[in-house]
């Protein structure tokens, strides 16, 4: 490997400490008490060495957000079969979320930051979906595009409106995960939220059913991790132990710095 090469890969790997870093420190405070100075402390590295990265916390911030947005649709896709049926898409499209959510806390960070970056969120433009930093457009359209879909399959009711169900589905979720967040926040709260963000996600499909569709049929199955299953428990617990973890090496590394 060449000079150029080996600097090019010290860059990214610099880079990917940085935003790991950011993402530790949001899931611990909140998107809006994270500071430059407190990312460089974390990264052990210079302020000056973290400008040279990203010129502001905002930039910092929103590279963060494109990211971690284009990787859940990236992997949403990547698990739909191609011949999916619309409420197998949702499945996949819920279990996706759940796995994400439990296991990293991904989606929390991801709320975090679209309400720092976009005080109005989850009110946003969806004129430019295909512009690949326009990640809210593009859950949104997924979503709907599932929708319209169980509507020419005769699941759901032609009449309804397919993009205000999307938008409807995307606030409710972002109101319950924030709300959560402040309450109480890096505590153990991950599974109620998925618990109850099933139940809410169970009625809006119920609601927008076709009349005479076998409302069982669209109960979201357990084995996404959304019921009260062990693996459900598990991969929220994931979450739980990520967040032990992090306030533990936390502590560490204040003890360091007072015996130095």
């Amino acid at each position: 490997m060449g000079i150029p090469e080996r600097k090019e890969r010290e860059k990214a790997e610099r880079r990917a400490l940085i935003m790991g870093c950011a993402k530790e420190l949001i899931l611990e405070h909140g998107a809006e008490a994270v500071s430059m100075m407190d990312i460089a402390k974390r990264a052990e590295l210079s302020k000056a060495t973290l400008y040279l990265y990203f010129p502001s916390k905002e930039a910092l911030f929103e590279d963060l957000l494109w990211e971690e947005g284009a990787r859940f649709i990236e992997y949403v896709r990547s698990r739909m079969k191609p011949q999916a049926s619309a409420l197998e898409a949702l499945q996949t499209l819920w279990g996706s979320f759940v796995r994400l959510f439990g296991e990293s806390g991904d989606m929390f960070i991801v709320l975090y930051v679209w309400n720092y970056i976009s005080p109005i969120f989850p009110f946003f433009s969806t004129e430019k979906e295909d512009e690949p930093e326009n990640v809210p457009a593009g859950i949104y359209f997924l979503i709907k595009e599932i929708i319209e879909q169980g509507i020419r399959e005769g699941v759901f009711d032609p009449a309804i409106n397919s993009g205000a169900v999307s938008h409807m589905i995307i606030t409710l979720f972002s109101h319950i995960t924030n709300t959560s967040v402040k309450i109480s926040p890096g505590a153990e709260a991950p599974y109620p939220v998925v618990r109850e963000m099933k139940n809410i996600f169970a009625i809006v499909l119920r609601g927008i059913a076709r009349e005479g569709i076998d409302r069982s049929a669209l109960i979201l199955s357990d084995k996404t991790g959304g019921g009260d299953t062990e693996w459900g428990k598990a991969a929220a617990g994931k979450i739980i132990r990520k967040r032990k973890k992090i306030r533990k090496t936390r502590k560490t590394r204040k003890i360091r710095k007072i015996r130095k």
